[in-house]
């Protein structure tokens, strides 16, 4: 499955895993020649915890391990431990804990989840306060040695989200104590949107280095790489392919290079079906290789 294996930085995508985790999963990986795989292992949009299917989950799991394709779980979008309200914040807890202990089961290196909003008008701190008492428990219970990381993603910087530039990352690390199995996502998207011009001159580099300044270095775990249908600032999560949106390619380029990246798999999430998919996942592997 990997045709160029890269020990700095795998390029896979989001594969769908409706039919079994491994038949399915793994077969759209091979049709990508993808490096890296990104998984859900629950309906995104609904609270539901499935138990899985062993044959397939132990399938998946050494055919990982075999050919060195690192895997990662994103948990629902409903997701929001800064919720005003009570049953979104209980549900959260039982859909987190299931898709850490799914990626466990599976093999998986770390789980992204969104790093939600402060909503019912609530002020941010108390927000906060919520994910403290609420999300830092789970990640006293990641005791295992095969346990996944928790891999924040910040938003695109719609409504009163509770994290969506890099400097965002430091309040949110605090109320979880900079937990050891803490990390970070980086949706390329995501941080354009919300307001990092990553076209300017050295933009990247300088976007990753405030990253790092806020939640220290080796934080950095996974990176969703997304172009952008909107300009930088827009606030609108709307991903475009690999060179065809306002962020463009060059940027990519840069983004391999810095080294906060270093050893970091990146994961499309971008239109397209197979041959977009395809498309782009070839595109980031010739703007990493070409010398």
């Amino acid at each position: 499955m990997r045709t160029t294996p890269s020990t700095r930085n795998p390029v896979g995508g989001h594969v769908p895993v409706a039919g079994g985790l491994a038949k399915t999963g793994l077969g759209y990986a091979r049709e990508l020649a993808a490096e890296a795989v990104q998984v859900f292992v629950a309906n995104p949009r609904g609270w539901a915890t499935p138990p899985g299917n062993p044959a397939q989950d132990e399938l998946f799991r050494s055919r990982c391990h075999q050919e060195s394709i690192p895997a990662y779980v994103h948990a629902p979008y409903l997701i929001n431990f800064g919720s005003h309200t009570e049953a979104t914040v209980d549900n959260s807890v039982r859909s987190l804990r299931h898709s850490l202990r799914r990626a466990r089961e599976i093999g998986a290196l770390g789980v992204v989840v969104h790093t939600g909003s402060a909503t019912g008008g609530r002020p941010r701190e108390v927000a906060l306060a919520q994910v403290r008492e609420r999300l830092r428990p789970l990640l006293d219970e990641l005791t295992h040695d095969d346990d996944p990381f928790l891999l924040l993603e910040s938003t695109a910087g719609q409504g009163s989200s509770l994290c969506s530039r890099t400097w965002d990352f430091g309040p949110y690390f605090e109320a979880l104590d900079s937990h050891p199995k803490l990390g970070v996502c980086l949706d390329t998207c995501h941080i354009y949107a919300a307001g990092h011009d990553l076209t300017g001159p050295a933009g990247m580099r300088q976007t990753l280095d405030l990253l790092v300044d806020t939640v220290g270095e080796g934080r950095l775990k996974l990176i969703h790489a997304n172009d952008s249908k909107d300009v930088v600032g827009a606030h609108k999560d709307r991903h475009a392919n690999i060179g065809a949106g306002h962020i463009g390619a060059e940027p990519f380029r840069e983004l391999f290079s810095h080294p906060a990246t270093d050893g970091v798999p990146l994961v499309i999430e971008t239109p397209g079906g197979t041959e977009g998919h395809t498309a782009d996942v070839a595109r980031l592997k010739g703007l990493r290789d070409r010398p």
